[in-house]
């Protein structure tokens, strides 16, 4: 799968998207329409990032990089 959905622990998920975006890199963060299933997993949603053929092992690497920074930043 080409989706990845994650949550940072101790932070909100728009806020790790906020942190992330400021980093240049674009995630989204919320309920996907899900919400029922965020609901069941208490929950207030999730970010995620999506991959396309066109993304290179350098995207990925920034987006950790990106998570690493939201992390210590929470």
């Amino acid at each position: 799968a080409a989706i990845l959905s994650f949550l940072v622990e101790g932070a909100h998920p728009s806020d790790v998207a906020s942190i992330i975006d400021h980093e240049g890199i674009a995630i989204r963060a919320g309920h996907h329409c899900c919400q029922p299933l965020m609901k069941r997993l208490r929950i207030p949603g999730t970010c995620r990032a999506s991959f396309s053929i066109y993304n290179t092992k350098a995207d990925v690497d920034a987006l950790e990089r990106s998570l690493i920074k939201a992390k210590e930043f929470f």
